[in-house]
């Protein structure tokens, strides 16, 4: 059982690693949408929307795995 808890321990850190990673890309696009205007181009508004889609997506998953690491470490 440890070796579950251990396996879990290290997706919920790498997930994590991936977690940071998308949020700092979702803020150097925040940023470069300053100047922006919603719509007028599409090609970037759609990338927008999918990387906060990924984003959310992402954190969800991550915090399913953390809960699955907390749930191993109470279970012993």
């Amino acid at each position: 059982m440890s070796d579950d808890a251990g396996s879990a321990s290290r997706k919920f850190r790498s997930h994590a690693l991936i977690e940071l990673a998308l949020i700092i890309a979702l803020g150097l696009y925040l940023f470069a949408a300053q100047e922006q205007v919603v719509g007028e181009n599409l090609v970037f508004t759609v990338t927008g929307a999918a990387l906060m889609a990924l984003v959310t997506y992402w954190t969800l998953n991550t915090l399913r795995d953390g809960l699955e690491v907390i749930a191993l470490r109470v279970r012993h």
